[in-house]
């Protein structure tokens, strides 16, 4: 399987090509360290949190984060919401321009609503705005009439939406990748070429001026953004280092100047060399096992349970990454808004008594020492994750008798691997784009596609979060996500492994960096010694 370069050879000569690729006035360059390298850069086709970075950078939605991430205007300059929350009018500021000078419209959000959920774009995040009215029916299939989407330009600058029912975290949406404008003249002129270096038209703060596949993506300060005078840093780099060590190696050389996730087991080191350069904060995100529920014998709900059970959180979270992050025994992490998660108190019983109760279920489904159960498990590259892996295989093995063989890919085919159900067991991770158990919950939606990697489907499960979606008061609405969040965790298709904590590294000469819960660190915000 292919591996990002990591080798000192490599390392220089994307150095020389990156510098290359940079302005000769010597203004401020931001290198950021990215774990992926973008699939793509069209907002629709794209589902990770290293390819929204760059993302996030070169678009800009209705509503925009804060250096805190809590929304604020963004492309609109103003709202207003009906009384039973339904219809929202937005007025798009009248500087809101793309990179090449036409301005940004009511009708390119129409545009761009309708081409994410159409169902040949095959946008991997459509589900999210599945809160416009007739959104769902439009990307099933259902109906085929675009104008089905109940967004409506009422003029330039006006764009109405209409939403299917009440949802309080509607805005919030808006400020995630997926609700991004894209230049409908542009797409039409290039087709799936859009996004190509001399060719892509951007409306964030940034505009792109070189991608270099597995080396650099190299961006420039947009001219043509309303607030392009307060962007601070001219340019920024994104570097894709899949491996955490490297990035470590790379940070410590000033050859990047952040990076996320550092590599967990260096966490008591970077404490006491790299204090101020070492931030780690509280986190909205979910590290767990997805279970193709699909193929035999994953089919059988006790053989997921088994599993799940005979893993102790307690040693990952202690040993293995150590920065903090609390054992998962729920799908929907504590501190989530309005909302009590639905514990498994099985995931935390004593070791003994959890072990015995995998032994029996395991054994109810026809496995012992005798048959032992057989699979692979999968999982991206990335040193924290062939750690875990290797101990949650060894649990396994030594508690169930069950025979593990372990299969790394980089994070873009391990996703698409998932996406196409093409795994048994499988590593992956889920960060709140919004502050709602809804955005957690969702994934396990019949309705959520690729999303839904086991392609799970309980109509209990749907039903509840139907009614969910339907209930205004937050208590209720909060009571019934409860209820569907205790079925998820009964049918067990996820195994939670933990909760996260965001930790980054950021070089001391960086301002204006805030910690937050969604991690989310927009280059605008940022300025440079």
């Amino acid at each position: 399987m292919p591996h990002l370069p990591c080798h000192a050879r490599l390392v220089a000569a994307v150095t020389v090509t990156v510098m290359l690729a940079l302005p000769a006035a010597a203004e401020p360059v931001l290198r950021r360290g990215n774990d992926g390298e973008a699939e793509s850069l069209d907002p629709h086709k794209v589902a990770g949190a290293w390819e929204d970075r760059i993302i996030g950078d070169l678009f800009e939605g209705l509503l925009a984060d804060d250096p805190a991430a809590r929304p604020i205007p963004g492309q609109a300059s103003s709202w207003t919401v009906s009384d039973d929350g339904l219809v929202y009018t937005f007025t798009l500021r009248p500087d809101a321009r793309w990179s090449d000078g036409r301005p940004v419209t009511a009708g390119d959000f129409v545009y761009a609503f309708r081409r994410l959920l159409a169902p040949a774009t095959a946008a991997k995040y459509a589900s999210l705005l599945f809160t416009i009215a007739g959104a769902e029916a439009f990307n099933s299939g259902t109906v085929t009439d675009p104008e089905a989407v109940a967004a409506r330009a009422r003029g330039p600058r006006t764009l109405e939406v209409r939403l299917a029912h009440p949802a309080p975290y509607f805005l919030d949406q808006l400020t995630h990748m997926t609700a991004y404008p894209v230049p409908r003249h542009v797409v039409d002129a290039h087709g799936d070429d859009w996004t190509k270096p001399g060719n892509i038209v951007t409306n964030g703060p940034y505009r792109l001026v070189d991608w270099q596949p597995q080396r650099a993506v190299t961006l420039t300060r947009n001219d043509a953004h309303y607030a392009a005078a307060e962007v601070a840093i001219a340019t920024v780099v994104y570097l894709p280092i899949e491996d955490r060590t490297e990035a470590l190696k790379r940070f410590r050389a000033d050859e990047i100047d952040t990076y996320p996730q550092f590599p967990a087991r260096q966490y008591r080191w970077l404490r006491a060399n790299l204090p101020d350069e070492t931030r780690v904060a509280p986190y909205l995100g979910i590290y767990y096992y997805p279970i193709n529920i699909h193929r035999p014998p994953f089919d059988r709900r006790e053989v997921r349970r088994a599993l799940a059970l005979a893993i102790d959180r307690e040693i990952i979270t202690e040993r293995i990454t150590g920065v903090g992050e609390v054992p998962a025994t729920s799908f929907v992490p504590p501190g989530t808004l309005n909302y009590r998660p639905a514990f498994e108190p099985a995931l935390g019983w004593p070791a003994e008594r959890r072990l015995a109760k995998a032994r029996r279920l395991l054994a109810a489904a026809g496995y012992g020492p005798e048959t032992p159960l057989r699979f692979v498990l999968r999982y991206n590259t990335s040193e924290n994750h062939r750690q875990v892996a290797i101990a949650i295989a060894a649990m396994w093995k030594q508690a169930l008798g069950v025979e593990v063989e372990l299969f790394n890919s980089e994070v873009t085919v391990h996703y698409n691997a998932l996406q196409h159900q093409d795994f048994e067991v499988a590593r992956a991770a889920w960060i709140a784009d919004y502050n709602d158990a809804q955005n957690f919950l969702f994934l396990a939606e019949s309705s959520s596609g690729k999303l839904n990697y086991p392609r799970y489907a309980n109509p209990d499960y749907d039903r509840l979060m139907d009614q969910a979606a339907l209930t205004q008061d937050p208590a209720a609405r909060g009571e019934l996500l409860h209820q569907a969040e205790a079925i998820l965790m009964h049918d067990m298709p996820y195994i939670p492994i933990y909760y996260y904590v965001s930790r980054n590294l950021v070089s001391t000469r960086i301002k204006g960096w805030v910690d937050n819960i969604e991690d989310r660190h927009r280059s605008r915000w940022l300025s440079l010694e």
